[in-house]
């Protein structure tokens, strides 16, 4: 089927069979999940790129029209998810998530269980902490007063594993430019989207949960990803080594084989 409009977010369909539903993180796009796909052959692969992210810098969820006004939220991404499985007749479908997509997730897990098979959660978070809510606030002003180089320079370096700056450059080159690519006030909307989130309430997620993190993750450590797999009633997680944010980037034949092998057991 390949690229798509629904309600002027961008969205990828390939393949058949049970519905798997990526949503990315912060300053990311569809392509995050590129390296998954060879995998994924026996699955329909659905990529939105939320709105206000890549592609999607014109969603109609950042309109003044909206009863939200434009303003993004957690709420407000997990709304754009359900609708893009209700436009693309998905009932029921496994959610996979990173970073602040993991949110996401969680969030549309909690709020309507019956359409969620399962959850696979990359560079995972419940609830931001303060410091990174105050850091959040602080990036959004920066993206609109000088716009996304600089920070795209500072994520690719500080959200990397040493090893993986060291010997995949490809992936340093998608993280910088990934986040350089973006608008910045759809960028900035997603900031405070972040800064601005509260958890799930976890006690209404039952399905099973793959949790994959980096050890070497400093943006969402393998602390929180460690309390939050204790949290939900059916999670299991998995740790890489050498890894930092970018799982699906910095480990790609790992976090294939981990994602192929949750959805072959839970399917």
């Amino acid at each position: 089927m390949g690229v798509t409009w629904i309600d002027r977010m961008a969205v990828d369909v390939t393949g058949d069979g049970d519905a798997v539903v990526f949503v990315h993180g912060l300053g990311g796009s569809l392509n995050v999940w590129t390296p998954l796909l060879p995998a994924l052959s026996r699955w329909r692969c659905i990529r939105p790129e939320l709105p206000g992210s890549a592609r999607s810098r014109k969603a109609h969820a950042l309109a003044e029209s909206t009863p939200h006004r434009g303003r993004l939220s957690v709420g407000v991404l997990a709304d754009a998810v359900l609708r893009v499985c209700e436009q693309l007749g998905v009932a029921r479908a496994h959610l996979v998530g990173h970073s602040l997509g993991t949110l996401v997730c969680q969030h549309v897990a909690a709020r309507v269980p019956q359409a969620v098979r399962s959850l696979a959660l990359f560079g995972a978070l419940a609830e931001p902490a303060a410091a990174v809510r105050q850091a959040m606030a602080q990036r959004a002003a920066a993206a609109r007063a000088d716009g996304l180089f600089g920070i795209a320079e500072a994520v690719a370096q500080a959200a990397l594993s040493a090893h993986t700056r060291q010997t995949q450059p490809l992936a340093v080159a998608y993280v910088r430019e990934s986040l350089a690519a973006q608008d910045a006030e759809g960028y900035a909307r997603t900031c405070e989207a972040l800064a601005d989130a509260t958890a799930a309430p976890l006690e209404r997620i039952a399905c099973p949960v793959l949790v994959v993190n980096g050890d070497e993750d400093v943006v969402t450590p393998l602390s929180g990803a460690r309390q939050l797999a204790e949290r939900l009633a059916s999670a299991r997680l998995e740790v890489l080594p050498r890894c930092g944010h970018w799982p699906t980037l910095e480990r790609s034949a790992d976090s294939q084989r981990l994602l192929r092998d949750f959805l072959d057991r839970v399917r």
